[in-house]
């Protein structure tokens, strides 16, 4: 289907930003060490290089070469000729990738930077046009009689190990639209969804926040919300507010146009749910979605009520504040971790499970794959971007040296690892539905957090470590289930007519006391801190990935504490499988099957464990 096509054309220009939403920090601190910055020249040597301009004429030849060749001639293709129609599609979804790529990355390095805008705009109205005279691709494959489709992929010399790609394509058959649609849709693209997209890019990395008069940007304003100082988390909640109520009429308004969008499109492709599109993507079934839900929201009392009822005991309060949820323990030392000792507390972390682990991690900081620093304009959060598979994976942090930030760093190395291992499966196997790409990213943080757990003896600090891991385990979680509630009520209001601000801060605050619970209160202004968080604006209903990402971790952590027989041979061909095989398959050889709903269960048990260990020290 065309938007599919379109977007897996075109989804480097926007790399998946894959932190959660308060996990990553940024402020400039002294004594970090050096902080490492990209080095791009692995795609292209500079934005007029003669390499990039030969790759763009490249890819508009091998478009119009493409679209002669085989336009109206798929179905007669025998399975030979379909093998050879199909990687000249990849060779092409390669170029228009490492251009993107390139673009997208430079971008968000500055996303304030005029001339990076215009550079990745204009290369991406370039490419969507070369790209249109692909849209056929997918419509007429996607017509190809049942019983062909079976013999061409079948025969000898044929495209049988693309299957699983073209299995997921053709799963979108009974929603795809006629080809003169489908090609507007596509030329729309760039002017629809992506302009929204970047207004809300670049509106959030141009916000200021007036902190006990500092004026901070979003993320070193967010990073105030873990300090030690409640006075300053305070400070830097209620400028949140303030700045988030100033700017709430633009956040709606890009919510509410993105939200008809789709409606629209959903109602023209007999979409049933808002949701269905997101589950398709991902190759999950609705029901395993639906049980993963069931199963998080019936934790809550459990879990985040629990623990937070915890947590308020610990800080001396009757009732936390939004500005508590975060804050560090009052027995937790402040400490600042230098990059080098990051570096190694996650690269011996990863050595712990297997050296090969190590090895496929080393050279993200070796070759300048990774952008550590804080700088004016730069993307919030943290992301790894896997370019394509021709080059290797990116990785973006805001570093500040806090114990979350070397969290963050391990479960972006472990995309960057997941990526590499995959790469081998070429462009179109490689990539990963959502649901599965958390797998080694949540894996890399356990195994770092089980590494410092076991070299910590002191009460006071393995009891701010577990704390800290039960809520980053709950910000993974609770919150990111309570946030996929909060579009699905979203979606489903807006069909009804256009949102008010004060419509969408309530949807917001429905979903914030039935998952956090009693412990807390709200301030106000609270109501508005749905503005930032770009998944709702960049990928509607991604969220649940985290979720379903952490459970299966837990799950597989626990195989693995329980000595399952070859476990690290049996990780690392999950990760290398990339997207070339269903979750069932993957999860079969670890005895795992997460359509039981048994399965979530096991994997909550877990954070529940912690959260037992934390009240028996209470005792």
């Amino acid at each position: 289907m065309t938007t599919s096509h379109s977007n897996r054309l075109l989804r480097h220009a926007r790399p998946q930003i894959l932190a959660r939403d308060e996990a990553a920090s940024a402020a400039p601190v002294a004594d970090l060490g050096t902080l490492p910055d990209w080095d791009l020249t692995d795609l292209y040597p500079a934005p007029d290089a003669p390499e990039l301009q030969a790759d763009l004429d490249t890819l508009s030849a091998a478009c119009t070469q493409f679209a002669k060749d085989y336009e109206g001639r798929l179905a007669t293709l025998d399975g030979p000729k379909m093998l050879d129609c199909i990687e000249r599609y990849q060779q092409i979804d390669v170029l228009a990738g490492r251009i993107m790529s390139y673009a997208g990355l430079r971008y968000y390095q500055n996303t304030t930077d005029a001339g990076r805008a215009k550079f990745m705009g204009d290369l991406q109205d370039r490419i969507t046009d070369d790209t249109t005279k692909l849209v056929f691709f997918s419509l007429e494959f996607n017509r190809i009689p049942d019983d062909r489709y079976a013999e061409v992929f079948a025969q000898d010399g044929g495209p049988a190990r693309y299957k699983p790609v073209f299995d997921r394509m053709r799963a979108m058959r009974p929603y795809q639209l006629s080809d003169e649609l489908e090609r507007f849709l596509h030329d729309n693209s760039v002017v629809g969804a992506a302009a929204w997209n970047r207004l809300f890019d670049e509106t959030t990395a141009g916000l200021t926040f007036d902190v006990g008069g500092d004026t901070l940007g979003i993320e070193a304003t967010l990073n105030l919300m873990t300090d030690h100082d409640r006075a300053r988390r305070e400070a830097a909640s209620q400028a949140l507010a303030e700045t988030f109520g100033k700017n709430i009429k633009l956040f709606a308004r890009i919510t509410n146009t993105l939200a008809k969008e789709k409606a629209v499109e959903d109602k023209w492709r007999k979409m049933p749910t808002p949701q269905t599109a997101r589950h398709l993507s991902n190759h999950v079934e609705p029901e395993v979605v639906e049980a993963l839900r069931a199963a998080v929201t019936a934790a809550y009392p459990r879990l985040s009520h629990r623990y937070y009822r915890l947590k308020a005991k610990w800080l001396g309060l009757d009732k936390l504040q939004v500005w508590d949820r975060n804050a560090p323990l009052p027995t937790e030392t402040p400490r600042t971790i230098a990059w080098p000792e990051a570096q190694a507390t996650v690269l011996d972390a990863y050595a712990g499970f297997s050296p090969k682990l190590a090895e496929l991690a080393q050279p993200f900081f070796d070759k300048g794959w990774i952008d550590a620093g804080v700088k004016p304009g730069k993307a919030p959060g943290a992301f790894a971007h896997p370019t394509v598979t021709t080059v290797h994976p990116y990785v973006l942090l805001n570093y500040l040296g806090k114990p979350r930030d070397v969290m963050t760093l391990a479960h972006e190395l472990g995309h960057g690892v997941h990526q590499r291992l995959a790469a081998a499966q070429g462009e179109l196997l490689a990539s990963t539905p959502l649901t599965l790409a958390e797998t080694a990213s949540v894996f890399g943080e356990m195994l770092t957090f089980r590494a410092l757990l076991a070299k910590t003896t002191e009460p006071a600090q393995r009891k701010a470590l577990i704390a800290g891991k039960v809520e980053d385990m709950i910000n993974t979680v609770i919150r990111q289930i309570a946030f996929y509630d909060f579009e699905c009520k979203l979606h489903a209001a807006r069909a009804q007519g256009e949102l008010t601000p004060d419509d969408i801060n309530a949807l917001w605050m429905s979903v914030q006391g039935e998952s956090l619970g009693d412990a807390f209160e709200f301030m106000p202004g609270y109501e508005t801190f749905w503005t930032y968080i770009p998944h709702f604006i960049h990928s509607p209903f991604y969220v649940y990935a985290y979720a379903f990402g952490d459970g299966l971790v837990n799950a597989l952590y626990a195989a693995y504490e329980d000595g399952l027989p070859d476990f690290q041979q049996k990780y690392f061909a999950m990760l290398s499988a990339g997207g070339s095989q269903h979750h069932k398959e993957l999860l079969a050889p670890f005895g795992l099957d997460a359509s039981d709903p048994a399965f979530w269960d096991k994997g909550l048990s877990m954070i529940e464990k912690l959260i037992d260990e934390l009240e028996a020290m209470e005792a």
